[in-house]
């Protein structure tokens, strides 16, 4: 599958037993896009991140990153960042001694390593805190490292999942805002997943609703607007998803 994208997925199907996490998804994501794959919880979204990072293997289906097989895992993981939903760090580690781990991870060359970590401790505001134990930072101070490291590659493509789940509302607005200033700063494509309406309707330029592993809509949000003939976002995903998902999966998207 030729692919000029950055992300193209064609049948991308999941099984796990008799449960169907990903039905056919297909998916094109072009270079530098900020991309929000919304849904309630359960609906595919980290399971689609886990088959493009090449973690876990797709039932049936295709996907490229960057032209590159979800076949050949070493190539696509060399290009790509990842930051898990619950991620964790090392406490007993500084920020510098986090990030020389992660690039050692990567074989980033100690020509580079430093000049790297020294440009995302300035890029992420963590310069007072440089010499502090990871153990001591605040939830959303953690999450600013773990953001950094999924950096320590120079990826082409970096992978968000579920990013400010479980912050407090002044450590997920923190978060938000340095995803939309990262977006910005660093040119690459960002590919988000969350149930969160805000985090996705303020940051990303287009977005796919995905419910019981199908997508229901890709586009931007006027799109979606006029496309259902609704004036919010979250009318839209009621109306696409209603008859797709249940009422407690609805819910969980507020």
């Amino acid at each position: 599958m030729k692919s000029g994208y950055a992300i193209r997925t064609k049948n991308l199907t999941k099984k796990f037993g008799d449960i169907t996490a990903l039905d056919g998804l297909t998916l094109d994501v072009e270079p530098g896009v900020t991309f929000g794959l919304l849904g309630p919880n359960g609906a595919g979204k980290t399971t689609t991140v886990r088959v493009l990072n090449c973690i876990i293997k797709p039932t049936s289906g295709d996907a490229h990153v960057d032209g590159i097989s979800i076949k050949d895992a070493e190539k696509v993981k060399a290009i790509t960042g990842f930051l898990p939903e619950q991620p964790g760090v090392f406490g007993k580690l500084t920020p510098i001694e986090f990030l020389e781990f992660i690039g050692s991870l990567y074989n980033v060359s100690k020509t580079i390593l430093k000049d790297r970590i020294e440009d995302l401790i300035e890029m992420f505001d963590l310069e007072e805190r440089r010499n502090d134990l990871l153990e001591t930072y605040s939830r959303g101070m953690k999450q600013k490292i773990l953001l950094a490291s999924a950096l320590m590659n120079d990826p082409t493509t970096l992978f968000l999942d579920e990013p400010t789940s479980n912050l407090d509302p002044e450590a997920s607005k923190m978060v938000k805002d340095l995803i939309k200033e990262l977006s910005k700063k660093v040119e690459k494509t960002v590919f988000i997943c969350s149930h969160m309406l805000p985090l996705v309707e303020e940051i990303c330029d287009r977005i796919g609703i995905i419910v019981k592993g199908s997508l229901l809509f890709e586009g931007t949000i006027p799109e979606i607007l006029a496309e259902t003939g609704s004036q919010t976002l979250e009318e839209a995903y009621l109306k696409l998803a209603g008859e797709k998902a249940t009422e407690k999966e609805l819910l969980a998207w507020r």
